[in-house]
């Protein structure tokens, strides 16, 4: 089976991929040339390549240096610290219990000031925040602590306070978790990353057996199939609360899609490192 295609993931996310996962073995930065090869890799033409890379130039998403005369780039600080290859929220994300304390964001945002209303709410719901009410997001507190981080280093934790507490009113809960977040598109989108992924598993799990062990060729596969899948993957931990699941919708798929990405994560981390590896060497980075 032929890894999935890539076309229709945004090149930008891929890009912080490749630096989240091989950039720092080469102290945070790719020369042009070997950035252009993974994408390569990655099935994008080289001349879409360069035209993405010029365009994060330009807002300053990426970061040209010079190192001896060769071009390089490094990723923005303000991206790259949304991810990185040892994420523990990504690779290993905390599903709440019942019972469990909920965080609470509490903000307040001047008419004056509407558009750091909405940088706001856009950062905790991208933290797995739901809404209870305007200016009141709801999580499990294992949220909270990441939530006042990524607030503070966004300048917007002067407009909110932050509280940890119980739900008293009683009564079965999953309506109203329901109503907080918008787990129709969530539960879809794992369906979609199911129905990319899921089928792959075999096939992996049977070229991992080999006793001659991965080929050139599986290697090349394995990046190229692994890459864009981290990519689709590494949203999810961030945007789904982890809820309990006795608070979530009958047939609840997030269980089904980590199943699949921690089978296959497991299978091609080792051979898609080592060809990104080999593409570092040979491009002298």
């Amino acid at each position: 089976m032929a890894p999935p295609r890539t076309h229709r993931m945004q090149h930008q996310q891929l890009i912080v991929t490749l630096y989240g996962l091989y950039a720092e073995g080469t102290g945070g930065s790719l020369r042009v040339s070997t950035l252009i090869s993974m994408l390569a890799a990655l099935g994008i033409d080289q001349q879409a390549a360069r035209s993405t890379v010029s365009r994060l130039k330009s807002k300053g998403i990426l970061l040209s240096q010079k190192e001896d005369g060769v071009a390089r780039y490094a990723l923005s600080r303000d991206i790259l610290d949304i991810f990185n290859a040892y994420d523990q929220r990504i690779f290993a994300p905390e599903r709440s219990k019942p019972g469990d304390p909920w965080a609470l964001v509490v903000f307040s945002v001047p008419e004056a000031e509407r558009n750091r209303r909405y940088e706001l709410r856009a950062e905790l719901t991208s933290l797995g925040f739901g809404f209870v009410a305007a200016g009141v997001a709801i999580a499990p507190s294992t949220g909270l602590e990441q939530a006042v981080e990524r607030l503070a280093s966004r300048k917007l934790d002067g407009y909110a306070e932050y509280f940890s507490g119980d739900y008293l009113k009683g009564g079965e809960i999953r309506q109203h978790v329901s109503q907080w977040w918008d787990l129709q598109t969530l539960d879809q989108e794992y369906s979609e990353f199911i129905d990319r992924y899921e089928g792959l598993v075999q096939e992996w799990q049977h070229r991992a057996s080999l006793a001659a062990g991965f080929s050139v060729e599986d290697r090349l596969d394995a990046f190229h199939t692994y890459v864009p899948m981290l990519t689709m993957w590494r949203k999810f931990p961030y945007q789904d609360p982890n809820l309990p699941l006795e608070y979530l919708p009958e047939g609840w798929k997030a269980p089904r899609a980590k199943k699949a990405f921690l089978t296959l994560h497991g299978i091609l981390e080792e051979p898609a490192a080592a060809y990104a590896k080999e593409l570092v060497r040979t491009r002298g980075d």
